[in-house]
């Protein structure tokens, strides 16, 4: 475990000794570096000087525990000082502009950083239910630690901080033990374990579990200790096995007995809801080679000696997890029949799964920091991206899908809930996210305790308060892009559907006016509304309406469902005599398909001249076959009683590339050139013009034109009368009836 070996923190309530800890902590580092740290020790020594812990010790012990921790973590100088300062802005009368000019900058932003961290005690208690940290929120803490702290190093340190603390739970009130541990479990082990520091993650994980489940936690440590001499010498029979193998092969590898931690035995039990006995991995060892090439050397010769277990193989060289953790791992069933997890890894790979991020500060004797180190800042700033949480079946760490930090900030409620919003969120951005009515009754924000604009751009850590007045009255300067109120697209769709709302009637006004002006100008009707709107899936015709007067609806998709409704006889204006109609013995002409009757010459009306999609029906006449008129033919409509009985039903047969005629009207005020603009648009359709008649009134000036052109089906006519309609002094365009 993390700074175990070597040890100078008493844990009976002695007084520490100072000149061993420094020569720890100051070991391989330079005569300068070591007068910061010795620096930093004085100031803290007599800045704690009358505190104590609940344990009883001077509060200057869990400083250079935390700071001793950091060191073996192998971070530098700078980070060591920070450490043994961390607690003296916030629990004593130092400020922080004193220890910026006693140790620079640096160590300044790093216990700022550490100071800051301590929001998660406000969030803590402020965590919704009981017992458990809900998932959402205890990963959006998470973030926030992470978006808060400018350097890694920061996150290092709240880790060692808690490491200490956890060790040291014993003396605290049962209640905070249990609510440490949970937080613990809940946060800070997932944040070690994405920072790859896996020495501190395991710790931190069986400590919670003492605490959390004290039974299942002295049971599996009873049943491990109850077994350790026979598990330690299977441990040497597996390696004397290795080390045989290895020599033949000529490979220098170092063996290990991997240490099993109490609380991974514990989750896989859960998980896999099998018995202590059931646990492969409870005999491990490591093997540490110097290339991956002899990782997979070394894979080879142990799943040679003994049988491998069905999915207990992992890869993580080829395929690293999230936070670069890199190593072989197996399971065989090794000398006298007993599982034994194996782990293959280099010792750089080693190096990295022990330390992780950390062992990016490994520190040289005598030398400073390349030229490239802020380089390598980013870069593992670039590894803080988070993951969210998942199960793996075979694996008993967390796996997180990614999420940039870069790209998210991370504010507070009053109550301590974490807020997730996007860079550059503002302050009104931040109301509308809490709700659509804080938003529209928002009248100013409070950023930790003081009055800011809306248009204030957030950052991660700060603490938000929405004024809010009893009625809902957004501004429509708020969806003005130029003037950056609203940032985020949700809060900017919430403003607008408000007006829109507001609205309504005008909406509903215009929706109206639209469809009709459509209707009139295609000749078709709207008697059966009510069916369009259930088709199109409005509550009602006004909801419908609104939605065409403010855009949100199409109106050729309504007109579409017109004339489908048409075309399918469910918007009838004419009603056939039922006791008429004789059963469909099918006879299909070159153009039409005639119900109940067979070998009739077919022709179009010339009165309303039908095109394809329109509703139509046939009238037999007497010698000249059955004439194809429209439904809604003015003619028809006028039939006395007793010539509607030679009606017939009758549908459009299949029309391959045929065109047939309409007559449309359209009605302008004159300037010169507007036939020609008429006949070109129809030119560069392909429209054939058959004929045109066109005259002007002197009197008002507006003329009208009747042309009789060939259409392939109604759709092409709704378009050509849209085109038209668009055209300069264009009045209005629509088919003859």
């Amino acid at each position: 475990m993390v700074a175990r070996a070597e040890s100078t923190t008493p844990s009976d309530g002695q007084a520490p000794d100072l000149d061993a800890w420094l020569s720890v902590v100051g070991k391989g580092r330079s005569e300068s570096e070591q007068k910061v740290i010795q620096a930093a020790l004085e100031l803290a020594q007599k800045a704690h000087k009358e505190q104590v812990r609940a344990s009883g010790e001077p509060y200057l012990v869990h400083c250079l525990a935390v700071a001793e921790t950091v060191h073996h973590l192998h971070l530098d100088h700078e980070a060591v000082a920070a450490s043994v300062l961390h607690d003296v802005v916030e629990d004593t009368d130092v400020s922080l502009d004193v220890i910026k000019k006693e140790f620079g900058a640096n160590v300044a932003t790093l216990v700022d950083g550490v100071t800051k961290m301590g929001h998660i005690d406000e969030i803590r208690d402020a965590a919704p239910g009981k017992g458990a940290v809900e998932p959402s929120h205890a990963e959006n803490v998470r973030k926030l630690l992470l978006a808060m702290a400018e350097d890694v190093r920061v996150v290092l340190i709240k880790l060692a901080d808690r490491l200490h603390n956890m060790r040291t739970l014993r003396y605290l009130s049962k209640e905070r033990q249990r609510r440490i541990a949970r937080e613990t479990l809940d946060i800070y082990a997932p944040l070690a374990n994405r920072l790859g520091i896996w020495q501190v993650k395991w710790e931190l994980e069986d400590l919670a579990l003492r605490y959390l489940d004290d039974k299942a936690y002295r049971q599996i440590a009873t049943l491990l200790d109850g077994r350790r001499i026979d598990r330690e010498r299977h441990i040497e029979l597996v390696k004397e096995s290795l080390l045989k193998e290895f020599e033949r092969a000529g490979i220098q590898a170092e063996i290990t007995g991997r240490p099993k931690h109490i609380y991974s035995i514990w989750r896989k039990m859960q998980r896999k809801n099998v018995d202590f006995h059931e646990i492969f991995d409870v005999q491990a060892v490591r093997v540490l080679v110097d290339t991956p090439g002899e990782c997979y050397a070394v894979l080879g010769i142990v799943h040679g000696l003994w049988r491998h277990v069905p999915r207990e193989f992992d890869d993580y060289i080829a395929n690293p997890k999230t936070n670069n953790y890199r190593s072989l791992h197996t399971a065989v069933v090794g000398p006298e029949g007993k599982p034994v997890e194996v782990q293959i890894r280099t010792r750089d790979m080693h190096a990295h799964a022990e330390l992780g991020i950390a062992a990016h500060w490994r520190y040289k004797e005598g030398a400073h920091y390349d030229a490239g180190f802020e380089k390598k800042i980013a870069w593992l700033r670039q590894l803080l991206e988070w993951k969210e949480e998942e199960q793996s079946a075979d694996d008993f760490v967390d796996r997180f899908k990614s999420e940039s930090l870069d790209e998210r900030v991370y504010v507070l409620t009053p109550q301590g809930k974490v807020i997730d919003m996007p860079v550059g969120a503002t302050a009104l951005d931040f109301a509308y996210h809490i709700h659509t009515d804080v938003g529209h009754r928002c009248r100013g924000v409070k950023v930790d305790g003081r009055i800011v604009p809306l248009t204030c751009e957030l950052h991660s850590g700060q603490q938000l308060e929405v004024l809010t007045a009893r009625q809902a009255a957004p501004s429509r300067d708020w969806l003005n892009p130029h003037l950056g109120y609203l940032k985020t697209p949700r809060a900017r769709a919430k403003v607008r559907h408000w007006f829109k709302e507001q609205d309504r009637d005008i909406s509903v006004t215009a929706g109206r006016t639209a469809l009709e002006r459509e209707l009139h100008r295609l000749g078709l009707s709207g008697s059966q509304l009510d069916k369009v709107v259930k088709k199109l899936n409005y509550k009602d015709a006004d909801s419908m309406m609104a939605a065409l007067g403010r855009g949100d609806q199409q109106l050729g998709q309504v007109v579409s469902v017109v004339q489908g409704l048409v075309q399918t006889g469910a918007d009838q204006p004419l009603s056939l005599p039922t006791s008429k109609r004789r059963q469909p013995a099918r006879q299909e002409s070159e153009d039409f398909t005639i119900l109940g009757v067979g070998n009739l010459l077919t022709n179009t009306a010339r009165c309303c001249r039908p095109v394809p999609n329109d509703a139509i029906v046939g009238y037999i006449t007497r010698g000249r076959g059955v004439t194809i008129h429209r439904r809604d033919c003015s003619n028809v409509l006028r039939l006395k009683d007793e010539d509607r009985d030679r009606l017939i039903d009758v549908e459009w047969g299949a029309l391959p590339d045929r065109v047939f005629p309409v007559d449309i009207q359209i009605q302008a005020y004159d300037r010169p050139g507007l036939l020609r603009d008429v006949s070109t648009l129809l030119a560069n359709d392909q429209i054939n013009v058959l004929g045109v008649n066109t005259y002007t009134d002197r009197k008002d000036l507006v003329a009208r034109m009747e042309l009789h052109i060939e259409v392939t089906d109604i759709g092409q006519l709704s378009r050509i009368l849209s085109r038209i309609g668009q055209l300069p002094n264009i009045i209005e365009v629509k088919r003859k009836v």
